[in-house]
C-alpha cells in the first residue's frame, strides 16, 4: 500500500511497485468481490480467472482512489473499515486490509507463495482513525517495558532450545522488504521495532508452557502479551500512515 500510494502520487514507477510485491509473495492475484465491483474496476469477479496486479494499479488510478491507508482489525476494534459488511467481515477474518478511497482491498494467502487481493466497492470512503507516529512509538515502547518484567517472571521461552537463533532467523526473513525511495526514517524505525516485537510475540505464543504450567500463570502471560499486540497494530498503522503522507506530499514525479 505504501508502494501503490507512492505510485499514485507519481513518486514510484509501476514496474517498481510490481517488483516490490515479490517481497510478500511470489505470485499475486487480483479479483473483485462481486459482479458490480468487477464492472466498475474492470477486474475479474471471484470465480473467474484472476487478474494481474497491474490491473489493480490501473483501477486505483481510474477511480481516483488517492493515497491508501492500512487497517489491522481485530475483534472489538474494527475502526476504519466503514459500513460495507462483507468487506469488514473478510478484513476481520484475515486481520489486514487496505483502504484506497472508496475501494477496499483484502489480501489472503490462498496457496504456498500465492497472495490474492480481493477488491471491494465501499460506496463511500471510510473515516480514518489516525494516531500520531510519536504517540504510537511511545505506546509501543511503554508496552514493551511493562510486559518485559512479566515475561521474565513467567519464564517465556526460557526452556526453548535455540530461541535466540530462531528469533534472529525469523526477524531476518521479515525485514527483507523494499520500500520506496524517500521513505521517512522514523516510520522505518517504528516498523522495524514493531516487527521485532511481533516476532517475539509469535515465539512467546508458540512456547510450550514449560515455565508456566498453571492456568493462572498462562492467563497472566496472556494478559502480559495482549497490550503488546495492540501496540504493534497501532504502531504499524501509524508508521504506514506517516510514510504514505510523506511520499504523497513529495513533489518529484517519475
Amino acid at each position: 500500500m505504501v508502494w501503490s500510494s507512492a505510485w499514485l502520487s507519481g513518486f514510484a514507477a509501476a514496474d517498481d511497485v510490481l517488483d516490490a510485491l515479490q517481497d510478500w509473495a511470489e505470485l499475486h492475484e487480483v479479483v473483485a468481490a462481486d459482479a458490480d465491483t468487477a464492472t466498475t474496476v474492470d477486474i475479474p469477479a471471484r470465480g473467474e480467472p484472476a487478474g494481474h496486479p497491474a490491473a489493480l494499479l490501473a483501477a486505483l488510478r481510474r477511480t481516483g482512489a488517492g493515497p491508501g491507508r492500512l487497517v489491522l482489525p481485530v475483534a472489538g476494534d474494527v475502526r476504519g473499515l466503514g459500513q460495507t459488511v462483507q468487506f469488514a467481515a473478510e478484513a476481520l477474518h484475515t486481520g489486514e486490509a487496505a483502504v484506497h478511497g472508496t475501494l477496499g482491498l483484502v489480501p489472503e494467502t490462498v496457496a504456498d507463495g500465492v497472495l490474492r487481493w480481493t477488491v471491494f466497492g465501499l460506496g463511500a470512503a471510510p473515516p480514518g482513525n489516525p494516531v500520531a507516529l510519536g504517540e504510537a512509538e511511545h505506546e509501543l515502547t511503554g508496552a514493551m517495558r511493562v510486559a518485559a518484567g512479566l515475561l521474565t517472571e513467567l519464564g517465556v521461552a526460557r526452556h526453548r532450545a535455540g530461541v535466540r537463533e530462531e528469533l534472529r532467523d525469523r526477524l531476518a526473513a521479515q525485514t527483507k522488504v523494499r520500500w520506496p525511495e524517500g521513505m521517512p526514517q522514523r516510520a522505518l524505525r517504528v516498523l522495524q521495532r514493531a516487527t521485532e516485537v511481533s516476532v517475539i510475540l509469535d515465539l512467546a505464543g508458540e512456547d510450550e508452557p514449560g515455565g508456566a504450567l498453571s492456568a493462572s500463570a498462562a492467563t497472566k502471560r496472556e494478559q502480559a502479551l495482549r497490550p503488546l499486540f495492540d501496540a504493534v497494530r497501532i504502531a504499524r498503522c501509524a508508521a504506514i500512515d506517516e510514510a504514505v503522507r510523506t511520499l504523497s506530499n513529495q513533489s518529484g514525479r517519475v
